[in-house]
């Protein structure tokens, strides 16, 4: 961070020969310097609060996708999602520390993965302070969820722990350094060799966390086949209802509020202006409108949702519009930051009928997504990384990336394509690296019995022959007292 110092030998030659100038210049620098220093530490400790609050907000995200989650499934399987989504935090958290973070943000480095800070080691630095850990933490663990819905309802429990530590300790690291480190080959914050002059606008991570864990669950969910009466014998599909629409909406309105410190919170920092100091207009701007594009887009995708589904189904669907509205988050997540919020509005309506498309693309090849995540935030968030290279205004691309001012921007704003260019290829990476990873782990699982329970156990449900019992154990308490009345009788 730059300051501006007072030399005391500078002013002792503005205040003249006197006797006491050289006094009175180090008195008058000595001031000047520690409330300068002060002036340092406060924008330090308001940046690091701003950051340690976002983690905060994202992290109260897995308590959304745990009720979305619960709230999608039936109620035989209520306690096995809970625990998955407890154990995604938990072992993400652990092999985060030891691994992801290093092979993420361990500068410096090459343009594929990182090599320091295993453990955090040497933190807090210049570079990294423990906040960042947690925010960055907070993201791994969000992209274990998303792959924790795909194969809900019908995967052994080791498989959730094996796949939940490689995805957070390997492979969603190592996308995060191509993309979001300073060394990283796709990064638009390197110094030098931008890819296509300008490295991936991906700024919250539709593709660096929401397709990573897409993918990952689509390969998981193709390899174990859908869940038994999905589909009749005709391979007409079945409508396998969530338990509880009122957790899908507790869930759906704790991810809203989450989201607000998943994608303005990846500024990282609020006390920054744009251009002379004093100026009313700031990085805290950029963060505002960050989170009204935010806010649109989802907003637009639940509308979106609600009457495209009507048309389709004849239905008002509660969790139809709150998949939409999430897919509209999902989708602004790229280019929250660089776009305008008229833009945002497309971006929510264009995801809604990408993931309506892709629903319907899912049944017609018996693909079985409980928590349409793969859907939801592979198909979504693809459109994210596309529209963000459509719709990126060249003076928030300016502000917010900074370097050079030549920065390629929106295709449809005359940026050219360029930053399409780099998109598509960002696409094309993460595709290709999640479905090698996590695609050969799921069928190496397969391959060993590990990955799929039996017919039984599924149909009887997974609280009862893995967990020890029902989710909802009044339930066994009044067949009892049926029972025992039934005797008396």
């Amino acid at each position: 961070m730059t300051s501006f110092t007072c030399s005391a030998s500078d002013l002792h030659a503005l205040l003249g020969s006197s006797g006491n100038s050289t006094a009175a210049a180090d008195y008058i620098c000595n001031g000047f310097n520690a409330v300068a220093n002060k002036f340092i530490d406060t924008t330090y400790a308001i940046d690091n609060t701003y950051l340690l609050f976002s983690a905060y907000l994202v992290f109260a995200m897995q308590l959304g996708f745990a009720m979305l989650c619960a709230g999608s499934v039936r109620a035989k399987n209520t306690m096995n999602i809970m625990l998955t989504n407890v154990l995604d935090a938990a072992t993400g958290g652990i092999f985060f520390y030891i691994f992801g973070f290093a092979f993420a943000f361990g500068t410096p480095s090459n343009g594929f993965i990182g090599k320091h800070f295993f453990g955090l080691s040497d933190f807090p630095s210049q570079s990294f302070d423990y906040g960042y850990f947690l925010y960055q933490w907070a993201f791994a663990i969000a992209a274990a969820g998303i792959t924790s819905g795909s194969i809900a309802e019908r995967t052994q429990f080791v498989s959730y722990l094996i796949y939940s530590s490689f995805l957070t300790g390997l492979v969603y690291p190592i996308v995060a350094h191509w993309f979001w480190s300073a060394d990283g080959w796709g990064s638009p914050a390197r110094s030098d060799n931008l890819l296509f002059g300008s490295g991936v606008i991906d700024f919250a991570g539709c593709g660096v966390v929401h397709l990573v864990g897409a993918v990952a669950g689509f390969w998981g969910a193709l390899i174990e086949g859908p869940r038994i009466g999905r589909f009749d014998h005709e391979g007409r599909p079945v409508s396998l209802r969530g338990h509880s629409g009122t957790l899908v909406v507790m869930g759906t309105f704790l991810l809203w509020f989450g989201w607000y410190g998943f994608n303005p919170g990846s500024f990282l920092n609020i006390l920054k202006t744009y251009g002379e100091s004093g100026n009313y207009y700031g990085q805290w701007s950029a963060i505002g409108r960050t989170a009204v594009t935010t806010t649109l887009a989802g907003c637009t995708a639940a509308l979106t949702t609600l009457f495209g589904k009507r048309m389709q189904t004849g239905h008002w669907n509660v969790t139809d519009v709150c998949n939409g509205l999430l897919g509209g988050f999902a989708a602004i997540t790229a280019g929250c930051s660089v776009v305008d919020p008229w833009a945002a509005i497309i971006c929510g309506f264009v995801a809604a009928w990408v993931l309506i498309g892709c629903n319907i693309l899912a049944e017609k090849f018996y693909y079985d997504d409980p928590l349409e995540a793969a859907q939801l935030h592979g198909g979504c968030g693809t459109w994210g990384i596309i529209f963000t290279a459509l719709f990126a205004k060249k003076q928030y691309v300016n502000e917010v990336y900074g370097g050079s001012t030549n920065r390629p921007y929106g295709l449809f704003l005359g940026g050219g394509g360029r930053l399409l260019a780099a998109h598509l290829v960002q696409i094309v990476a993460i595709v290709a690296w999640v479905s090698v990873t996590m695609g050969t782990m799921f069928y190496v699982l397969h391959k060993l019995n590990l990955l799929r329970i039996s017919a039984e156990e599924e149909m009887a449900g997974l609280d009862l022959t893995s967990h020890g019992g029902m989710a909802y154990e009044y339930h066994d308490e009044v067949q009892e007292h049926s029972k025992k009345r039934a005797i008396q009788v």
